[in-house]
């Protein structure tokens, strides 16, 4: 494990309060080894972070994209804070090399768990806001979230968000792409859902119509989550 203060070199920021640094580095598991409670690890900072991540990412979205609807916006707020994207954030900053680990996590492979690393992000997102306040935390947020997964295309990616929800469910689903005259695009895509047709989606490219086809099927399954409560 590396010297958390190296960290700075790739998000940029140092640390005024080294202890918040170390505490938003500390696995459960090594705080746990270390006989202390799980208030001593990065938990109660990744719940901080995640609200902190939200609503920066909802204004950029809200100000980006004025045309957008609610659910639209819901749904690129989405594929930018959801675990995969987060993961891809914190190794292009170097995370998992700084992240303190127990040795049962070291040794089954913690530093390339998207839940860890994901996790220690927030919590990094959390104790960066709390040490160098809103603006701090903004800047850090534009430059290495929205900045690293718009640059990876990841920011209108319904299908990676779809894949996440329903690989959590064990359902199996599959896209039927194919070219079409109406005047709606040139290619049309029917997504299935455990063997039934659930959604469908028109594009100028069977990229753009599976997307389409994607994001429907995301809001279909909110609203359904919504009725059962």
């Amino acid at each position: 494990m590396r010297d958390p203060a190296e960290l700075s070199e790739y998000t940029g920021y140092s640390f005024r309060d080294g202890s918040l640094l170390i505490l938003a580095l500390t696995h459960p598991s090594y705080s746990g080894e270390m006989q202390k409670t799980r208030i001593y690890s990065n938990q109660r900072l990744e719940f901080l972070g995640d609200a902190v991540l939200e609503l920066v990412v909802s204004e950029y979205l809200y100000r980006r994209y004025p045309e957008s609807e609610e659910g639209e916006l819901t749904r690129m707020r989405s594929s930018l804070v959801f675990e995969p994207a987060l993961f891809l954030c914190a190794k292009q900053i170097c995370l998992p090399e700084f992240v303190l680990l127990g040795k049962g996590e070291e040794m089954s492979g913690g530093r390339d768990k998207p839940s860890v690393i994901s996790d220690a992000f927030e919590a990094y997102t959390g104790a960066l806001y709390l040490d160098g306040g809103f603006s701090a935390a903004r800047e850090f947020i534009y430059e290495h979230v929205i900045g690293c997964v718009d640059a990876m295309e990841l920011l209108n990616d319904n299908k990676s968000r779809l894949q996440e929800i329903l690989q959590k469910r064990e359902t199996p689903f599959r896209y039927d792409t194919t070219g079409c005259n109406d005047a709606r695009g040139q290619f049309y895509c029917r997504l299935f859902v455990d063997g039934d047709e659930y959604s469908e989606g028109y594009g100028n490219s069977k990229k753009e119509a599976e997307q389409k086809a994607a994001g429907a099927a995301i809001d279909k399954i909110k609203e359904i989550s919504q009725l059962c409560f």
